[in-house]
């Protein structure tokens, strides 16, 4: 059984990126356990003042739920052609640890937006950032769901449009054999 963890980029409750991250588990191959990892809103801003004072205890929450998974799906927005300053946050928060909770975890990008790019643009900034953690990142087939507003149910959090869940469903059953490539189990 893979395990993955889906950490959202999006804090806004009504989000269309935190309604397909919601329906990644109904949309799973049978053998693959998603789950949704804790928010970002209660990590406070990374501050080396704070952390000289120790780890806050949702730094901990985060990273403990991060180590109990297999690999990570981010499913995000775009903001200003880059990466949510909540999820880069976190990011910066985890990157503090030790040991670190992201290196050699296989991790993929889903992008989500009402506009026609789909959120394109915060795939290469977003895949440097997790570069630098030594993440196993996979880069095809890319997920970006424009046009976002028509294609979900963000109440009911699910995929409304067939074709898109149809390729959310092909992409985890790819993701599922990427991580077992990295981790050994078949």
């Amino acid at each position: 059984m893979t395990k993955i963890g889906i950490l959202e980029g999006s804090l806004r409750k009504a989000s269309l990126s935190r309604a397909v991250a919601r329906s990644a588990s109904a949309l799973a191959p049978s053998g693959m356990d998603v789950t949704i990892l804790p928010s970002t809103e209660s990590l406070p801003h990374f501050n080396q003042d704070i952390l000289d004072e120790g780890i806050p205890a949702s730094v901990t929450e985060l990273a403990a739920a991060i180590s109990a998974v297999d690999a990570l799906l981010i499913v995000t927005p775009e903001y200003n052609w880059s990466i949510p300053g909540a999820l880069k946050n976190a990011i910066d928060w985890l990157s503090r640890l030790d040991p670190l909770p992201l290196s050699a975890k296989p991790v993929a990008i889903w992008t989500v937006s009402p506009g026609l790019l789909g959120g394109a643009r915060v795939h290469e900034s977003l895949r440097q950032t997790l570069h630098s953690q030594d993440m196993r990142i996979m880069a095809k087939p890319e997920i970006q769901i424009g046009g976002a507003k028509g294609k979900v149910d963000v109440e009911a959090g699910i995929v409304t449009h067939e074709d898109t869940a149809a390729f959310l469903g092909k992409h985890l059953v790819a993701f599922d054999a990427f991580c077992k490539s990295w981790t050994g189990r078949s």
